[in-house]
């Protein structure tokens, strides 16, 4: 099929075509239920998906680049369901996605540099792209597969404004082989359409609301062309601590119906949102203008969307059906089954449990030693901790202890007694006298995926001070979520010596959770009197949990597990050291349908 980019509308082999779409990320959807989440697309009344690529999902370090083929997979489900595809290969996704897509040792490397002309950075998009778009390639509506349309970056407008970055990036794309139509994205604003868009390449807007007037505005930049919808938001994401902003499905389904009243094309962000699993969701900045407080995302990326978390349809889902119908060629297909669900509750038997410090010292990676606090960046985390530990000389008197800098959480410990957990903007761990040792348990709760704020470093980014004096010679050890995943995660997690169990301790947990015969199924896994950290069933890293919410349970795909026994870990951050749960209060991990 030819797919091309006309005076008013798309095009294939020459016959005009509207584009409805929905946005599903197959990173964020166990592969097992790819094609059920799929088809669930169909029925909705979809003709098209749109996906992003997170290179640093797919690259975690430099010297790395694994399993670009689950990209060409997905492809090959999404033409056997029927669909065509748009794929948004960054290098920048945002998708409230851990640092944008953008892997940590790039950021790391180059600060402000990304997302520009910069000779480094690009180098290292070439590389990416040069690994990963084969698999777009081969695949384009003009080889005989499903993709009608690729993005050149992502909402660049709200970020930036080199024009020259986006011209080589449109340019690499053509040149790796990219034939069908490129395109662009930005808010339906007039300095953002300016920054973002590509002369020659066609500009789309991204709005929730409002059709009418952002594709006005988008015919002020741009008189030819399709008019798209590229994220049409009908939902919204929830950060922790905060509660969802939920928005209603009719008035959801009446902004869809303006969009398609103008004779537009649409993406649904997101028809289904799924999964953010292994602590891979990202974080925001509060203000205007992304310069305040850390906003860490919850791990489940529901969105509102009209094909929940769990792959059932929604009221939105109905309504939008509704709206969507009569611009589909031919009757809809029928709704599939839901997918099963456990037989549950099931409670998890703690076997075992070893102390976080324990954890560290034999999974973490080479502690570090320096005169001032190593950034994650440079101790090698993406994911995970570093526990950073410094002396206050002595004999001196009881100073106000602080850490400057401090990106995002801290558990602190002194002279091996627990002190206060510290967050950004409230540094102060209390007054210390000298000598001591001091121990602080710094966690990413995500980078930061949207805004000026991109590529932040993670730790402590200044330094320790006891009155005005920095401490200096500060050793840091990592521990990343890595290495507790995969043969070599299990292997090295079985020659850990557990002690007995204690629920809600500061640690690393081992249990079991007994499926019945005929019982396999989709389920929430929940840790009543928990407090927060990460859990692995069956070994698949499930995703971050935090007794803030709002986010009380966490998704478990049916596939990862599997009749009789099957393996939990829980590693908790911040509870009680070395005790039963606060106040006896935690209970053990349980299933629940």
């Amino acid at each position: 099929m030819r797919f091309a980019v006309g005076e008013r509308d798309f095009e294939a082999d020459g016959r005009p075509v509207r584009l409805l779409s929905g946005a599903l990320h197959y990173f964020r959807v166990h592969e097992a239920q790819w094609g059920h989440r799929l088809a669930m697309l169909r029925a909705m009344g979809l003709n098209c998906v749109e996906t992003y690529v997170p290179w640093n999902w797919h690259a975690p370090r430099p010297d790395e680049v694994r399993d670009v083929g689950a990209l060409g997979r997905f492809l090959d489900a999404v033409a056997a369901a029927g669909l065509m595809a748009i794929v948004r290969p960054g290098p920048y996704i945002c998708g409230e996605w851990e640092n944008g897509g953008l892997p940590w040792w790039v950021t790391g490397a180059l600060g402000r540099r990304v997302r520009t002309r910069d000779a480094a950075f690009l180098r290292a998009v070439d590389a990416w792209w040069e690994a990963v778009l084969p698999q777009v390639v081969a695949r384009q509506c003009d080889r005989g597969g499903p993709v009608v349309l690729v993005q050149v970056e992502n909402e660049y407008g709200s970020y930036g404004s080199d024009a020259e970055y986006l011209g080589y990036l449109a340019r690499r794309l053509r040149e790796l082989g990219v034939s069908v139509p490129l395109c662009t994205s930005d808010g339906a604003e007039d300095h953002m359409l300016t920054g973002g868009s590509v002369p020659g390449v066609l500009a789309t807007v991204n709005f929730g609301s409002g059709a009418r007037e952002a594709f006005a505005t988008l015919r002020r930049h741009r008189a030819r062309g399709p008019l798209m919808c590229m994220e049409f938001w009908c939902g919204w994401f929830a950060h922790w601590g905060e509660e969802a902003e939920p928005r209603g499905a009719q008035d959801a389904a009446g902004a869809l119906r303006e969009v398609l009243e103008c004779g537009a094309s649409v993406n649904v962000y997101m028809a289904h949102g799924g999964t953010s699993f292994g602590g891979w969701a990202g974080a925001n900045r509060a203000g205007e203008v992304q310069d305040g407080a850390l906003l860490p995302t919850v791990t489940s990326y529901d969105y509102g969307a009209p094909v929940d978390e769990r792959g059932r349809p929604t009221e939105k889902f109905w309504r939008m059906r509704e709206v969507l119908a009569p611009f589909a060629e031919g009757p809809l297909p029928g709704v599939p089954e839901p997918e099963p669900v456990v037989a549950g509750p099931l409670e998890a038997a703690l076997s075992g449990w070893v102390a976080l410090d324990a954890v560290v010292e034999a999974l973490g990676g080479a502690e570090v030693c320096a005169g001032v606090p190593p950034t994650f960046e440079e101790v090698g985390v993406e994911r995970g901790l570093v526990r950073y530990r410094v002396a206050v000389p002595g004999p001196r008197e009881p100073y106000a202890l602080r850490v400057a800098g401090l990106r995002d959480r801290a558990v602190t410990v002194v002279d091996g007694v627990r002190g206060p957990v510290l967050e950004e903007g409230a540094e102060v761990l209390g007054r210390v006298p000298g000598p001591a040792e001091v121990e602080l348990w710094v966690e990413s709760l995500g980078r930061v995926n949207y805004g000026p704020r991109l590529g932040e470093a993670k730790g402590i980014t200044g330094g320790v001070l006891h009155e005005r004096q920095y401490l200096h010679g500060v050793r840091a050890r990592g521990l990343s979520l890595d290495a507790l995943e995969g043969a070599a995660g299990a292997a090295a997690v079985a020659g850990l010596a557990f002690g007995g169990p204690r629920p809600g301790a500061r640690g690393l947990h081992r249990g079991t959770v007994t499926v019945p015969e005929g019982g396999v199924g989709d389920a929430v896994v929940e840790l009543p009197g928990w407090t927060r950290g990460f859990v692995w069933v069956g070994g698949f890293p499930v995703g971050r949990y935090w007794s803030v919410g709002p986010q009380r349970g966490l998704f478990v795909p049916g596939p990862v597990l599997r009749e009789g026994e099957n393996e939990v870990l829980v590693l908790e951050l911040e509870g009680p050291d070395g005790a039963d749960g606060a106040d006896g209060a935690a209970g053990a991990p349980r299933l629940v349908p």
